[in-house]
């Protein structure tokens, strides 16, 4: 990453390790991706959550309740096997990351239709 604005090429190398390191539920490398000041806002969810280790925490949650969960770089079209019923889900959504100049995430905003999933 260059000073200033992160360079597109740059940009979609961080989105494809951030969706590998997802799909992977790899907080580790998930969280050096984020600034310390990061806020996860998953505004459908009404979650919000501020700083490097409240959101790590907060992803780990995510991923042992839904341990199935992957996601797609065509939108974000989460993929999850509900952890109650078994029920294959998927939902349409889009997470939008401002970048700091350096490169690393400073927001994790979440808009999706996830409280309406389609059984698969």
């Amino acid at each position: 990453m260059t000073s200033g604005h992160p360079r597109s090429a740059d940009v979609a190398t961080l989105i494809d390790r951030y969706d590998a390191a997802l799909n992977a539920h790899d907080l580790d490398a998930i969280a050096s991706m984020h600034d310390d000041a990061i806020v996860f806002h998953h505004h459908t969810a009404g979650e919000r959550v501020a700083g490097a280790t409240a959101v790590r925490a907060h992803i780990g949650a995510i991923f042992a309740r839904w341990p199935a969960a992957t996601t797609s770089r065509r939108g974000v079209d989460p993929r999850a096997v509900h952890p109650d019923d078994g029920r294959q889900l998927e939902w349409d959504g889009v997470d939008i990351f401002p970048l700091t100049p350096e490169g690393r995430i400073a927001r994790k905003d979440v808009y999706s239709t996830s409280a309406t999933p389609r059984v698969l």
